[in-house]
């Protein structure tokens, strides 16, 4: 509390002492103020860990090429690897500047992932027939991205965990083995995390 007091003083005086000024000075004052404000802004910013999606690149200069073999499946969820790795893919082509392979030998760095766990959990229901119309779905994977020369890993995280809601069409045990639209939204949802913890390092 104290120290929004004295920030809300020191802002009032700035404020008093800005009026003050004549007007040709007046808008000199703030140009110069807003010049400067700026980079303040900004150091805040990446302080707080804000950053521009898809502008930063944590990986070595000499990665080029990166291959994504299928992911292993630990679960009961039918064909979930395949569409997940699938979608990576395509989200690396999309929004990266790296050639995808899928074999491993002429690639720079490979990417490995183990889908370890999915737990869907019902949230909205149908009043009429009780089915479940929307739903919490997590995703725990192991990911790895590895240097191919160097056998060195670049990335790793045991405990990858992905978690979002999604309106659904089927029911929730089949929903996996259904083509529901809410599947492929989530494959691309994932992806999209993936990739840029793989390469923006976050």
């Amino acid at each position: 509390m104290i120290f929004v007091f004295r920030v809300d003083c020191v802002w009032e005086c700035f404020l008093r002492r800005a009026r003050s000024r004549p007007r040709a000075e007046l808008r000199r004052f703030w140009r110069v103020t807003a010049v400067c404000a700026l980079p303040l802004a900004a150091a805040f910013a990446a302080g707080c860990g804000y950053h521009i999606a898809g502008r930063s690149n944590s990986l070595p200069a000499t990665i080029h090429t990166i291959a994504v073999p299928a992911f292993e499946n630990k679960t009961t969820g039918y064909r979930i690897e395949q569409r997940l790795t699938e979608a990576t893919v395509h989200e690396f082509l999309a929004r990266s500047r790296y050639r995808i392979v899928s074999d491993a030998s002429s690639a720079d760095a490979v990417v490995h992932g183990k889908v370890a766990a999915i737990e869907v959990t019902p949230l909205l229901f149908d009043t009429v027939t009780g089915r479940a119309t929307a739903m919490l779905v997590s995703v725990r994977c192991e990911v790895a991205l590895e240097e191919v020369a160097t056998k060195r890993e670049l990335y790793r995280n045991n405990n990858f965990l992905f978690r979002n809601q999604y309106e659904i069409t089927a029911d929730v045990k089949s929903f996996f083995e259904e083509q529901d639209p809410a599947l492929d939204r989530l494959a691309r949802d994932f992806a999209s995390r993936l990739v840029a913890a793989l390469t923006e390092g976050y």
